[in-house]
């Protein structure tokens, strides 16, 4: 019986997918006229364009355009995509889509360049970024299109999002409403492929294994046979057998991936990382922008809220610059309507509410004069609570900052400790790392942001420190920041500081309960984050620690919106590895790229917590 319902259950989610999907696909065919065009940049160079016009031609259209490295896909002018716009509302609303394959990628000429660095005073036609593409394909479709209102848009997520970034500098007059959702920003500190310094070796190697492969020349993605084949059923062990980082080239990768060495020769915050950051040139911005992004987004979380700091920091007051964080994964805005994310229900349909009630009268306001802009400066959603807020500022102003300090015996308050001498040892072990999640993974999963932590707690080289219940409601808004005292009998170590919401034992089990999840005593994940020690100082310069020697490790975590409800506590765990998501460290200060498997050894770790060394985790309470 229980197999028969679970076949009707898929049988009619395909069906009515299926459906949905060919009625879209039907609409943009009744309604849109697709043109392919080469638009020549001012170099020369030629970037392959797919255009689609209303077929109702009675009135003046604004422009939607994406600029992205995964295709422009379907190629050829009777070959329609099955929806326009990142959702169908656009595409009824009425819009001129524009889809570009950026520079070098897929049948656009030129070389490719991964996260393009901005070049702020150009001195000929010869010095291009993603800006001066951006402008030179508006100014050709205002110019060229019929029926356009002369107005543009820009959106896009990830990758994309970066591109929907980059046309800010320098942005074409007729750029008016930009939306860098989840944006690509920085792949040294926080997105994608490293975090504060510690390799993301999962989400890179699996990456770069497809999209770090070079075509040979303009090429459709049907044609191109030359991703790097590998096979793992089990992450943890594949990650584990693979060993020390040469490893990866010597037995994957080869000589093929250019962005892979590129790495692995700078190991450090040098120029090639900083080069790569567009958010020291988001300054001095005309259009509209409105930046978007997912607190639970295993990719571009730190995206998001750092690119709207920047607009915010670097442009006067009156710039329209508006954020909205939801409980959502990597793109779940436009993914389903919202309301279910692992094991987590958020009460409401989140993400349709965004799409018609944020998004959409952010471009009619903007590019179609329709509406009113009644959009706060924050929209965010607070789980726990499951409620959106409007702020005027993010992170709001209306806070307390306090410290939830570590105690003896696992205890954590936020009353600062008062004995003289107090500290938790255990041992970590670069062989045996702590898992980044419980159970079996093929692939690294996009539910381990909010995903039950009780596996981890149960290892010794996992410390951890939690609440008494609590007596009411503690909302936290804003900014986490982990401050350790340590000391390690190695000279180097990774720190992983996780925030998590405990569920009361008596927490009734959820109706329907497919997945037989027990929430009783369920340890949500809330905010986790990894720092590699020998940059506790600078990105730049690393630094060994000296061995015994209590140290301070503090960092920044990516901001929260979180209620913990009255009846739960608060949790931080405490641990040295989060395998295989990220990379292992040797524990011992060297150039972990070009580590021996050799080099990986046990240390001792200590985490005081002591009136002279107040080990803690610093959030802010919204009052």
């Amino acid at each position: 019986m229980k197999k028969l319902l679970l076949f009707l259950g898929v049988t009619v989610w395909y069906t009515c997918t299926f459906a949905q999907t060919s009625q879209d696909s039907s609409y943009i065919r009744d309604h849109y006229t697709k043109m392919e065009k080469y638009i020549t940049m001012r170099d020369g160079k030629r970037l392959f364009t797919s255009i689609y016009l209303p077929k109702d031609q009675s009135k003046k259209y604004p422009i939607m355009m994406t600029r992205t490295p995964y295709t422009v896909a379907p190629y050829g002018e009777n070959a329609y995509k099955r929806t326009l716009g990142q959702n169908m509302l656009f595409a009824k609303e009425g819009f001129i889509f524009v889809y570009q394959d950026v520079r070098g990628r897929w049948m656009s000429e030129g070389d490719f360049v991964d996260v393009r660095p901005d070049i702020d005073n150009k001195k000929s036609n010869k010095e291009v970024d993603e800006s001066s593409d951006t402008y030179d394909t508006i100014d050709w479709l205002i110019k060229n299109l019929p029926n356009n209102n002369g107005k543009v848009g820009i959106e896009g997520i990830s990758y994309p999002g970066f591109y929907s970034t980059a046309s800010l500098p320098n942005a074409h007059p007729a750029l008016k409403a930009v939306s860098p959702q989840a944006p690509v920003t920085d792949w040294f500190i926080g997105d994608d492929f490293h975090h504060n310094g510690a390799l993301f070796q999962m989400d890179a190697f699996a990456f770069l294994t497809s999209f770090g492969v070079p075509r040979p020349k303009p090429i459709t993605p049907a044609e191109f046979k030359n991703g790097i084949k590998y096979t793992e059923s089990d992450n943890y062990k594949f990650y584990l057998g693979l060993g020390a980082l040469p490893n990866f080239k010597m037995n994957y990768l080869g000589d093929s991936v250019k962005f892979w060495d590129n790495m692995m020769a700078h190991p450090n915050y040098d120029s090639f990382w900083k080069g790569m950051n567009i958010r020291p040139h988001l300054k001095n911005i005309t259009p509209a922008t409105m930046v978007v992004g997912g607190f639970f987004d295993a990719e571009d979380c730190f995206g998001a809220l750092h690119v709207f700091e920047a607009l915010e920091k670097q442009n006067p007051s009156s710039h329209p610059n508006m954020l909205v964080m939801g409980p959502w994964f990597h793109g779940g805005w436009e993914r389903g309507d919202g309301q279910y994310f692992g094991d987590q229900n958020f009460g409401s349909k989140t993400s349709a509410w965004f799409r018609e009630n944020v998004e959409l009268p952010f471009f009619l306001y903007y590019l179609k004069d329709e509406g009113t802009m009644a959009l706060p400066k924050a929209t965010i959603f607070v789980s726990g609570s499951n409620e959106w807020k409007k702020f005027n500022e993010w992170p709001p102003k209306n806070t307390v900052e306090k410290t939830l300090y570590f105690h003896t015996n696992g205890k954590l308050s936020f009353d600062e400790p008062k004995t003289t001498s107090s500290f938790d040892e255990y041992v970590s072990d670069p062989n045996s790392p702590v898992p980044y999640q419980g159970g079996v993974q093929a692939h690294r999963t996009r539910e381990y942001m909010l995903d039950d932590q009780r596996f981890a707690g149960r290892r010794p080289d996992v410390k951890v420190y939690q609440t008494d219940t609590l007596k009411e409601d503690v909302t936290l808004t804003g900014p986490v920041v982990a401050d350790l005292f340590s000391s390690i009998t190695g000279t180097d170590a990774d720190y992983v500081v996780k925030l998590i919401d405990v569920f009361p034992d008596s927490y009734p089990e959820p109706k329907p309960n497919p997945k037989n999840v027990t929430m009783a005593g369920y340890e949500m994940l809330v905010r986790g984050e990894i720092f590699r020690g020998k940059f506790r100082n600078s990105f730049e310069k690393p630094e060994p620690f000296i061995p015994g020697k209590v140290t301070e490790i503090k960092y920044h975590l990516p901001d929260v919106a979180h209620t913990f409800k009255k009846g739960h506590r608060i949790m931080i765990q405490v641990q040295n590895s989060w395998f295989p998501l990220a990379d292992r460290n040797p524990q011992k200060f060297e150039d972990i790229y070009h580590a021996k498997d050799s080099d990986f050894q046990k240390a001792t770790i200590r985490i005081y917590h002591d009136t002279q060394n107040k080990s803690g985790v610093k959030v802010t309470v919204l009052e």
